[in-house]
């Protein structure tokens, strides 16, 4: 039943805690970014004058299965403010939202390879940064030959919504907003902005090829390995940095994963060489000489059985230093 309304009996605390409240509902009504810059918790005047650098793990699940408690493969870099994604998995949007993320300040989005799990809501971060107000000057996407075709053809396909509120809202042209930097190889400088300087390592991924990042910023570097089979030249990239981010693969749950998709021999082979098992991945950390490793890009993500235990176990026959099994929206500082 409604309760009913008796405006006579309202003293000074209470017409002050009504006053609040209705604050309070006006605010989640907000996009996002704005509700976070209202509430002061993590929102655009915080960043404004954050300070230091920390990577915070947006999704944490390899694969494109959408289920279970982690989500798809994404991360952010925030540094002194400013964000910087690497790979678009499924949720990628709601996880920098859940986050806390000022997309206000998203300078760059780094793609590491073509598969849907890192590049399949690319399009979608963009233009809900977009509609959300917070696209408002041009930033730049860095990724393999293809990231452009898929930004023109994301335009295309959404150009009645998009051309609706560029009339009707008096919006900027998104596709002006953004600016795509791709290549087939590379080894060297990608971007330095003058906040992060990030040079990118083609990585073996078969069938297809996978680029490996490395962000240099004031405060230490990070590298993001994206997908990869066993590769030394990546530990020779990630020398000497402060964190190792790295895909891992935990061989024992591969034929449980095989007959959960209800695939073969072909599906089998494709994880076993397309993917660096825990034990390899501690190989590459001591080879680096990495300060400290991240598991991320569980395969399997999403079996339960497999504990932080069995994976952080698995890393460290071959890797003596600080291990972190990562889980979604979890941050991890610099210096």
């Amino acid at each position: 039943m409604k309760p009913q309304f008796h405006p006579p009996v309202l003293g000074r605390r209470a017409l002050l805690r009504a006053s609040l409240m209705g604050a309070t509902g006006a605010m989640l009504a907000l996009p996002g970014a704005r509700l976070l810059a209202q509430t002061g918790s993590a929102g655009a005047s915080d960043a404004a004058s954050e300070k230091g650098a920390r990577l915070v793990l947006l999704g944490t699940k390899g694969g494109p299965r959408v289920g279970g408690t982690r989500s798809n493969p994404a991360n952010a870099i925030v540094v002194d403010g400013n964000v910087y994604i690497v790979d678009c998995g499924m949720g990628v949007s709601a996880q920098a939202f859940k986050a806390g993320l000022d997309m206000a300040r998203m300078r760059a989005i780094f793609i590491s390879h073509m598969h849907s799990d890192h590049e399949l809501e690319f399009g979608n971060l963009v233009y809900n940064t977009w509609v959300a107000g917070d696209l408002r000057q041009k930033i730049d996407a860095y990724g393999p030959k293809g990231l452009a075709d898929m930004a023109r053809n994301y335009w295309a396909t959404h150009s009645s919504d998009i051309h609706t509120r560029i009339a009707d809202e008096g919006r900027t042209d998104p596709a002006t907003l953004l600016e795509v930097h791709e290549f087939d190889a590379r080894e060297g400088l990608d971007m330095d902005d003058g906040v992060v300087r990030v040079t990118a390592l083609t990585t073996p991924h078969p069938p297809i090829k996978d680029l490996a990042y490395r962000f240099e910023t004031p405060y230490g570097s990070i590298v993001i390995s994206g997908d990869t089979a066993y590769n030394p030249a990546l530990a020779e990239f990630a020398r000497d940095c402060d964190v190792l981010v790295h895909e891992t693969l935990y061989i024992p749950g591969v034929d449980a994963l095989v007959k959960r998709a209800q695939q073969g021999e072909a599906f089998r082979n494709h994880i076993l060489n397309s993917h660096t098992s825990a034990e390899d991945v501690g190989k590459i950390a001591t080879q680096a000489r990495a300060k400290k490793l991240v598991l991320t890009h569980f395969v399997p993500g999403d079996m339960e059985w497999i504990t932080d235990e069995m994976w952080q176990k698995a890393a460290a026959t071959n890797y003596a230093g600080e291990i972190l099994v990562g889980h979604d929206l979890q941050n991890i500082a610099l210096g």
